[in-house]
């Protein structure tokens, strides 16, 4: 899919606490500076993913507090429009993956005051009547052939959905262009569905 302007039209789902989403959304940025693509990010929900499922203890209580600022980020939206979710997703993630802020309630009052956004959508976190437009939001990342929603960072390019690509560490310049080059090779396979391989060494935000 491509935007009226000829952009490669890359709509990028998040939750804020998954690291995953978070590497694989500045490589999106580096792409962004190396090829004619239109960025577009939009909130997904742990919490709305993992509902019904077994996890460890910790991974729980990520998972439980994650809604919170995935409400703000909607209700953000909401009140100034779709683009200032990228803003909001950047000072949200440089705090909970880069400068390693647990408590989201912080991260969420540090991250309005840098964007000069009202404090008082800080109370979204914990306002469950945001919850239907959060379920929109993460329901429109779904695959629509499958009405299944594929996980954490889901990315829409070309008319395909994919979840991924799950990266360790940030590609830059030319390397994050040429992996995006290959990447939509691959997703533009109308066979194609699935590559992988184990997951080895350490996430690196760098």
């Amino acid at each position: 899919m491509t935007t009226e302007n000829n952009n490669i039209a890359v709509d990028f789902w998040f939750d804020p606490a998954c690291p995953f989403a978070w590497i694989t959304s500045r490589w999106m940025l580096e792409v962004e500076r190396q090829r004619d693509i239109a960025l577009n990010f939009r909130p997904m929900s742990l919490y709305l993913h993992n509902i019904g499922n077994e996890l460890p203890q910790w991974y729980r209580e990520l998972v439980d507090k994650s809604i919170g600022p995935v409400r703000v980020a909607v209700a953000a939206a909401e009140q100034h429009g779709d683009t200032i979710l990228r803003g909001l997703y950047t000072a949200f993630g440089t705090r909970i993956h880069e400068r390693k802020t647990e408590d989201f309630d912080e991260v969420i009052a540090q991250s309005l005051a840098e964007l000069g956004l009202p404090a008082s959508l800080a109370k979204a976190a914990h306002d469950e009547s945001y919850d239907e437009a959060v379920r929109r939001s993460h329901d429109a990342g779904k695959d629509p052939a499958a009405d299944a929603y594929v996980g954490t960072p889901t990315i829409h390019v070309d008319g395909t959905v994919w979840f991924g690509p799950v990266l360790n560490s940030v590609p830059r310049g030319e390397e994050a262009a040429r992996l995006f080059d290959s990447f939509r090779v691959i997703a533009g396979h109308r066979d194609f569905f699935e590559l992988k391989r184990t997951r080895t060494g350490s996430l690196n935000f760098d």
